[in-house]
């Protein structure tokens, strides 16, 4: 009788350095030719005893038969992703079942080993993944795949070091003194930690935050706005729950356990405090470090994750978050790379392309179990589900990822829409319920445009700053304040003369847009917001749907109490300390509020839908990808403070002097680099500087202060925006990937003035508190 006949495993290969080249190869000729490919390894961290899991290879193992290696490891197969390939092979071979939370990828290595005198080579990338539990699993409840593994045992963690240190024979032979020690240095850096220190290190970095309290004045209201205010306010703190899930998977479970054990010790407390203005485990100041480890977070109890054990009650676990903020946030699988969604991508419609790449869905897995699905989500419609040929990626609206929280926030809109007694405002607050339910946002962003009311409401899903793979995916957000009429007269000059900025434009005729619509300029005082992290912003401009501006433009919403704090706090000991004596003078708020304004503006000229040399329609945004948003604000600066010039010149801004306007810009540019280069304000910041600094149109004095050339820094600015808006115009993205590489970076100057204002402690940024909404939502904290 013939044997049935068993098709060999295919694994994707790799360059030598680790990208996908969309081709597969068998096994037997990935180990034979020494073929790159990829594989995972689950280490089993168990914290009471620090002790790691280790599993014994079985005697039929093709390689190294009968050794001790880590808790479990295999291939990954060709079309298969690394975090459940790690979920299956845990499952396979120990008859451990884990939800994708459980899971922290630490590190990823290069394994090269040559065995079986030659006939076996191992080119493989390794994905280290820590599974960290409370305590060891008692060795009865595994389930052990008798033709992978023999046995498992617990082993100290530096035990386990010396062991492979000494090159005991009967253990897997891991160099750790290469990249595999990383494993022992993370546990050893987790669990050995100076908790004195660490408390005065989170204390300095809330140093970094001035507190303000932003309490309006709501006389100007009429009672059924106020009413209406109230359930606007709980429909906004439903936004930022969403915003929290956003950012990361376990990310609000974490939020919740901190709260929770926020007065368990000065420790906690700390946490608590920074997390609240971070809303995430990683510092938006220091580049996205991480403050916290999954060491801080919560504990999960799975009673059914392994086979029972009489007496136990089953396996605690810590919900793992990465110490790399993940670069897709969680709009994508964590494990997705921009190779497998290309791939996807191209095998969809040009309609399917549109909606997968655009700004309201998230990207998922078939292979995610359904209960590893967001365990805030509703069941999905398979009908909304984009999908190509035997991918295992597919599209969710966020009205359907979401619909548990946005279902909520739409009824409490509808019912401020009833109630309030301004018109646009009802029209805005019911298309946007509307919307949240269709994720059609399109009628409500018009809305939004057309807002005319006392009672200003800026909530839903605006800006793609966290979606750092590729710019596509906007987060949940919200802004609500009360409008300033004499100021929001004062700035209607600006909004009337983009048409007249756009042809005047430093770059090639070719590239300008014949009709650029006046922009609506609301100022307001600002009362709450949500979705909001690490920096407070003191303007929006809005949408950024490219079909609404170019057909309408945009409009912008100025924050001016936000704007006046930031300016007394910070950008004035700013001045005293960068800012040459005989500048000084110069630095005040009228300019940094004219230009926050120019900025915003800015965002709605030059390009946005574009023309590539082949002849294709694309836009900005989808061209340039992950750098659009840095090159933006980039652009939106500079072309800001060129802009300040002409109405200057065109006499449009009676006594403005542009000497205030470069020297407060100069000092701004040390405000907003410190933000840090993983923000795009702050990279585009740095850019600029360098830029201006390269031109010597900003000097380094003697006295480490610096000062503006004012002869040389008109055209300074000019040839910059001339090259960030053809490059736009272009959709060139090499050519903005070397103008970031090389400006936006932290230079000697910067790290000077950036030492500078360590010393003296000025702080970065605003530590908001709300009290309005603090009394709505009855909350015990609301901000910080």
């Amino acid at each position: 009788m013939a044997k049935p006949h068993i098709q060999e495993e295919y694994f994707d290969v790799l360059t030598k350095t680790g990208e996908k080249t969309g081709v597969s190869k068998p096994r037997g000729e990935v180990h034979r030719d020494g073929v790159y490919h990829r594989a995972v390894h689950v280490c089993i961290f168990a914290e009471s005893t620090q002790e790691l899991l280790l599993q014994q290879r079985a005697d039929c193992k093709d390689s190294w038969p009968g050794l001790w290696d880590i808790s479990s490891a295999g291939h990954i197969s060709a079309g298969d992703s690394s975090l459940e390939t790690a979920r299956k092979e845990l499952r396979e071979e120990l008859g451990i079942i884990l939800p994708k939370d459980a899971f922290e990828l630490i590190f990823v290595f290069l394994q090269e080993t040559i065995t079986n005198g030659g006939q076996f080579v191992d080119n493989e990338f390794a994905d280290v993944y820590l599974v960290t539990t409370l305590d060891p699993i008692p060795l009865e409840a595994f389930t052990l795949q008798e033709s992978e593994v023999s046995a498992v045992k617990y082993v100290h963690y530096l035990e386990y070091k010396s062991l492979l240190a000494n090159q005991d024979p009967e253990y897997f032979p891991y160099d750790v003194n290469a990249q595999y020690g990383q494993l022992f240095d993370i546990i050893a850096k987790r669990y050995k930690v100076d908790n004195v220190a660490r408390s005065l290190a989170l204390q300095k970095k809330l140093q970094s935050y001035a507190s303000i309290s932003l309490n309006v004045e709501l006389a100007g209201l009429t009672n059924a706005d106020k009413g209406a205010l109230d359930l606007i306010i709980k429909a906004a703190a439903i936004i930022d729950e969403i915003f929290y899930l956003q950012i990361w998977y376990s990310n609000p479970c974490l939020r919740d356990w901190l709260e929770k054990h926020a007065t368990a010790s000065h420790l906690d407390k700390l946490k608590w405090a920074y997390y609240l203005i971070n809303k995430t485990p990683w510092s938006s100041l220091d580049e996205n470090e991480a403050y916290l480890t999954t060491a801080d977070s919560a504990i999960k109890l799975l009673p059914e994750a392994t086979r029972p054990v009489s007496g136990w009650k089953g396996l605690e676990y810590k919900a793992a978050f990465p110490l790399q903020k993940p670069p897709g946030a969680n709009f994508y699988p964590p494990d997705m790379d921009k190779m497998e969604f290309k791939q996807w991508k191209d095998s969809l419609t040009e309609d399917q392309q549109n909606i997968v790449s655009g700004f309201f869905s998230v990207i998922r897995r078939h292979s995610e179990s359904s209960s590893d699905l967001s365990i805030y989500s509703s069941s999905l419609d398979s009908t909304n589900r984009l999908e190509g040929p035997t991918n295992d990626l597919y599209n969710v609206p966020f009205s359907q990822e979401y619909s548990s929280f946005l279902s909520k926030a739409a009824e409490l809109l509808h019912k401020a829409g009833d109630i309030t007694s301004s018109p646009s405002l009802k029209r805005f607050l019911h298309s946007r319920a509307d919307a949240f339910l269709s994720n059609d946002y399109y009628e409500s962003d018009i809305a939004w445009m057309e807002l005319d009311s006392k009672l200003d409401v800026t909530i839903g899903p605006y800006e793609t700053y966290e979606d750092r793979l590729f710019g596509y995916k906007a987060t949940f957000e919200a802004f609500i304040g009360i409008r300033d009429d004499k100021g929001t007269a004062q700035v209607k000059l600006f909004g009337d003369n983009l048409q007249v900025l756009e042809q005047n434009l430093p770059m090639d005729n070719a590239y300008k847009s014949k009709d650029v619509s006046a922009a609506p300029i609301r100022v307001v005082q600002l009362l709450y917001n949500a979705g909001v992290k690490g920096t407070q912003s003191v303007a929006f401009n809005l949408p950024n749907d490219e079909r609404i501006v170019k057909e309408r433009g945009t409009s912008m919403v100025m924050l001016k109490n936000v704007s006046e704090a930031k300016f007394n706090l910070i950008l004035q000991p700013i001045a005293h300390v960068c800012i040459a004596n005989d500048q000084r003078e110069f630095v005040d708020f009228d300019s940094f509020f004219t230009f926050a304004i120019c900025h915003e503006c800015c965002h709605g000229i030059g390009p946005h839908t574009i023309t590539l040399p082949n002849g294709k329609q694309s836009t900005v945004r989808l061209e340039l990808q992950e750098l659009y948003s840095a090159l933006e604000e980039a652009k939106a600066d500079i072309v800001g403070l060129w802009a300040l010039r002409f109405l200057t010149l065109q006499g449009l801004l009676p006594g403005t002097s542009l000497k205030s306007v470069y020297a407060t810009f100069l000092a701004g540019c040390f405000r907003s680099v410190r933000f840090g280069l993983s923000k795009a304000h702050g990279k585009g910041q740095a850019l600029q500087f360098n830029w201006l600094f390269e031109k010597e149109a900003f000097v380094l004095n003697p006295d480490e202060t610096f000062s503006v050339n004012f002869d040389k820094v008109e055209d300074a600015v000019e040839g910059l925006s001339r090259e960030v808006l053809t490059i736009q115009a272009r959709g060139d993205k090499d050519s903005a990937k070397l103008l970031l590489q090389k400006y936006g970076v932290i230079t000697e100057p910067l790290k000077l003035a950036l030492q500078n204002l360590e010393r003296i402690q000025v702080p970065v940024d605003l530590a908001a508190e709300f009290p309005i909404a603090k009394e709505i939502l009855g909350k015990k904290e609301v901000g910080i």
